[in-house]
């Protein structure tokens, strides 16, 4: 039998695609389970690419704030299939899983050293709906919760990767095409919720397999709301990220807002409103008593931030009076 010699260049080369080919394998669906409960959440593989972010000055309804559209890139990352429900923000609500934590991934962070969230004053909570009335800061500290559990590093999307996304390689107004008229198939919103937001995952998903990402509930991102923010963001992963209450982006619109409003480039922001009947002095820093049509979905990106990165983007508590 003959021998053969690999040339330490050639076994490098191997080396390297074999560590690649097992990266893209790694890169998959998954459902990230909540130790302790029956909870699991349903993250999507999403390979990043660049795309066009915002909307041409010709489309109905667009928003000067939605503009220049500008080319960004952004990297891989998983975003969950649906909008937090309140069954999962329950867990976190109420601690008692606290003992149960897996951490099966490469972050090691105490789980006692997570804020824990006050009970909503006002409680619009229904099993299986999405969780409404939240603040950006409740749904970061969700965020840094799950990753304490898991062991995962989850953060709010950025407002890029939100867009990139709900389009799903799209380039239209809406994720599957330009017609609103065709908009009850995939969302609900003024037409057609009632009058309230619904259980999740009952309209059709878009082509890459995200449901309710055009109305049912607005959804938190991590940036912070500037009318001319596309002109100054970076080109690759942009993010306009401030340490303000107000305001913050919300992204999708919700069962309350018009066909407009619900297109894949239409940007909400957060508002002092939203606290209008909060009886609490300082004001909650977890719940918006009046905001009952925004929510938020969690995202995990493939390459891990440093651990000061990770603290910043779950930010922190600032008083409102």
């Amino acid at each position: 039998m003959k021998t053969y010699k690999i040339a330490p260049f050639l076994l490098l080369a191997v080396l390297l695609v074999s560590t690649t080919l097992k990266s893209d394998q790694d890169f998959n669906d998954y459902s990230e389970g909540i130790a302790g409960s029956e909870e699991s959440i349903k993250m999507i593989a999403i390979t990043g690419g660049s795309f066009q972010m915002g909307s041409p000055k010709k489309e109905a309804g667009r928003a000067d704030s939605e503009g220049p559209t500008k080319e960004v890139t952004v990297d891989d990352f998983w975003i969950g299939e649906m909008e937090i429900t309140w069954d999962q923000f329950e867990l976190f609500l109420y601690r008692e899983t606290d003992n149960a934590v897996t951490q099966a991934g490469d972050i090691s962070l105490e789980i006692d050293g997570v804020s824990a969230a006050t009970m909503p004053y006002v409680n619009f909570n229904r099993p299986g709906h999405p969780l409404v009335n939240v603040t950006n800061y409740a749904a970061a500290t969700f965020c840094k919760w799950l990753t304490a559990k898991t062991g995962n590093y989850y953060r709010l999307p950025t407002e890029a990767e939100w867009e990139y996304a709900c389009r799903a390689g799209s380039a239209t107004t809406y994720s599957y095409g330009a017609n609103p008229e065709e908009l009850d198939q995939y969302g609900w919103y003024e037409k057609n919720s009632g009058g309230t937001f619904l259980k999740g995952g009952q309209k059709k998903p878009n082509a890459w397999g995200l449901y309710d990402m055009h109305g049912n509930v607005a959804e938190w991102v991590l940036d912070s709301y500037k009318a001319d923010g596309y002109a100054q963001t970076e080109s690759t992963n942009p993010l306009n990220y401030e340490d303000v209450l107000y305001p913050h982006v919300v992204r999708g619109g919700s069962w309350m807002d018009s066909p407009a409003e619900l297109r894949s480039a239409a940007r909400g922001f957060s508002d002092k409103s939203w606290k209008r009947r909060d009886p609490q002095f300082p004001k909650s820093l977890w719940w918006m008593t009046d905001a009952t049509h925004v929510g938020f979905r969690i995202v995990r990106p493939k390459n891990v931030p440093t651990s000061s990165e990770m603290e910043k983007f779950w930010g922190k508590p600032i008083k409102e009076y």
